[in-house]
């Protein structure tokens, strides 16, 4: 155990060299590397955090901690700091998104080789751009959402076995929720004529599947990666042409393309968010629901 000890805190050293504190700005929900007494789950951001919350709601001596700031969006290049591998040091499980989100995963897994991961986007089809790249953000779809829960649940049982029974059924009761959500959204959605969408990055692909809608172009393809004025041109012309009047911005975001794009176009800027922050605590057991049931009244509002 000493022995073991020595060797991840050279391994962090190490790493804090190779970073040169460019992240040390970065602060984790945890703030500590104590560990807590029974089981401790590191999630890898916010998302994972609410699903992971609810599998395992109202178990006793589970401890759930999300790794990244609250403000944190997508893990799009995100920068371990040395706090985040300090917070994943004291996990029993560290539940992880999957699908290419996390890039800095093999840099954990050097550090703490015997970290159980849980993968939530295991067996979900992914969607590729046209370059072949694969889109990470499965949990914008509630399907996809659901399925995540559940792998969650499966994959906690394994490592966890003495609670199994406690994850599965909180699963359960929190599907629930989500199908029932999802059921509304499409009696809402499902009659709707106009489907053409413009987003604002590549958040969406998942959830227009889920409800057939068109996402005719995307203003920023990568958050804070401004579109040229070429491609703001294109984005102009492409509404004028195509008539779209609904431009969705999201909340983590600024809105200033969609502003130059609407002002140019009269197109009208309405928001979807994809539920990637919120406050790591015990009320954010319901923020995804929260979330869908905001962006289907965007939705209705741009669309109907």
């Amino acid at each position: 155990m000493f022995t073991k000890k020595i060797r991840f805190i050279i391994g962090l050293m190490v790493f804090v060299l190779v970073l040169g504190g460019c992240a040390s700005n970065k602060e984790t929900s945890a703030g500590t590397a104590e560990k807590k007494e029974g089981i401790t789950i590191v999630t890898s951001f916010y998302p994972m955090y609410v699903s992971t919350l609810n599998v395992t709601r109202d178990i006793p001596n589970v401890n759930v901690i999300n790794m990244t700031k609250p403000q944190t969006g997508c893990l799009h290049d995100y920068q371990l700091t040395p706090e985040d591998l300090i917070t994943i040091e004291g996990a029993d499980a560290f539940v992880v998104n999957g699908a290419g989100m996390e890039s800095f995963l093999d840099d954990v897994l050097k550090q703490q080789q015997d970290l159980k991961i849980v993968e939530a986007s295991k067996g979900i089809e992914l969607i590729k751009d046209e370059s072949g790249e694969e889109n990470p953000h499965v949990w914008v779809s509630i399907t996809n959402s659901i399925t995540q829960v559940r792998n969650i649940a499966e994959q906690l049982s394994l490592i966890d076995p003495e609670n199994a029974e406690k994850y599965n059924s909180n699963a359960d009761a929190y599907i629930a929720k989500l199908e029932a959500l999802k059921e509304k959204m499409h009696a809402s959605l499902d009659s709707i004529s106009n489907r053409d969408i413009i987003t604002f990055h590549e958040a969406f692909p998942y959830f227009a599947k889920e409800f057939n809608l068109n996402i005719v172009d995307v203003i920023e393809r990568e958050p804070g990666t401004a579109p040229t004025p070429k491609e703001l041109e294109e984005t102009i012309n492409i509404i004028k042409a195509s008539k779209v009047k609904a431009l969705f911005a999201e909340p983590q975001y600024e809105a200033a393309a969609a502003e130059t794009i609407a002002n140019e176009t009269g197109a009208k800027i309405y928001s979807l968010d994809p539920g990637v922050t919120g406050e790591a605590d015990e009320t954010a057991y319901d923020d995804y629901l929260n979330v869908m049931e905001a962006n289907l009244k965007s939705l209705e509002e741009a669309l109907k």
